[in-house]
């Protein structure tokens, strides 16, 4: 984060509790208690010329749904689906009879609120050109 001062302003001021500090004292995201609902404070406390304009896409960032899921070891779960307002997250039927998750990657926020609702934590939010490279 090139022109950050680590101030810490965006930590104290982001009201879901999801700006921590990471390496180095720098600002990092984590999605295991909650999501981002782009609500700006982080925007707003930051005296740095770092933030894009509200009207712009906040980052590109998105869920990458990992092999741990339980529904691909053939066990039923939903959980981040019903987290999805975006409804980026579906589950298609299986061969088997166990939905698997479908990501459209258009339609996802990166807000992360997937990522503290699954129970086996196989879920991270990547930036999309690293999602692509995966898939």
């Amino acid at each position: 984060m090139a022109g950050c001062s680590r101030c810490g302003d965006c930590l104290s001021a982001c009201p879901e509790g999801i700006i921590v500090q990471g390496d180095g004292g720098f600002p990092t995201l984590n999605f295991s208690h909650g999501e981002c609902t782009f609500c700006g404070a982080c925007a707003d406390a930051c005296s740095e010329p770092l933030f894009l304009p509200r009207e712009q896409t906040p980052w590109q960032l998105v869920a990458r749904i990992g092999e741990g899921c339980l529904a691909f070891g053939q066990v039923f779960c939903q959980a981040c689906q019903d987290s999805c307002e975006p409804r980026a997250i579906r589950f298609s039927p299986a061969p088997r009879g166990i939905p698997v998750p479908i990501l459209t990657t258009a339609d996802c926020t990166g807000c992360g609120a997937c990522v503290s609702a699954c129970p086996v934590q196989a879920i991270r939010v990547t930036d999309s050109e690293d999602a692509s490279h995966e898939a």
